[in-house]
């Protein structure tokens, strides 16, 4: 008597009509699906050039100055009571604007934030942190 071989071979028909009934379905669902539409801006949007922030400096010993660097002055030196008055009035005539806190490498942390707390409760708009990026080396 003969010994059986055992067969090694994969019987791959039984994948390849499961994936033409897959494609088949995915053809026929893929005109169904909604797609979404995207907003772009228009080229008058983009062509205006990006505002220059109110830059608001706060110093090593907590002490205030603010900067506009739009119309490019020096900075002037406010009280912390004053300070969200000066950001209004400027933010009156371009609602736009930003303002941008830049803290003392030596400030406390929680100073920062008490400024940051003080403009947002006096509904200041676009408020944000100015960084200095890391030299390469």
């Amino acid at each position: 008597m003969r010994k059986r071989k055992l067969m090694n071979e994969i019987n791959v028909v039984p994948y390849i009509d499961v994936m033409l009934v897959l494609l088949v379905i995915f053809m026929v669902t893929a005109p169904m699906i909604q797609t979404g539409s995207v907003d772009l801006p228009t080229v008058g949007k983009s062509s205006q050039p990006p505002v220059a922030p109110l830059e608001v400096i706060i110093k090593a010993d907590a002490s205030l100055a603010l900067r506009d660097r739009a119309k490019g002055g020096p900075e002037q030196v406010v009280t912390h009571a004053d300070l969200a008055a000066r950001i209004k009035q400027a933010q009156a005539a371009n609602p736009q604007q930003p303002v941008l806190i830049a803290g003392d490498r030596n400030v406390k942390y929680e100073v920062v934030l008490g400024v940051m707390d003080e403009l947002q409760r006096q509904q200041v708009a676009r408020i944000g942190l100015l960084v200095q990026p890391v030299a390469a080396k």
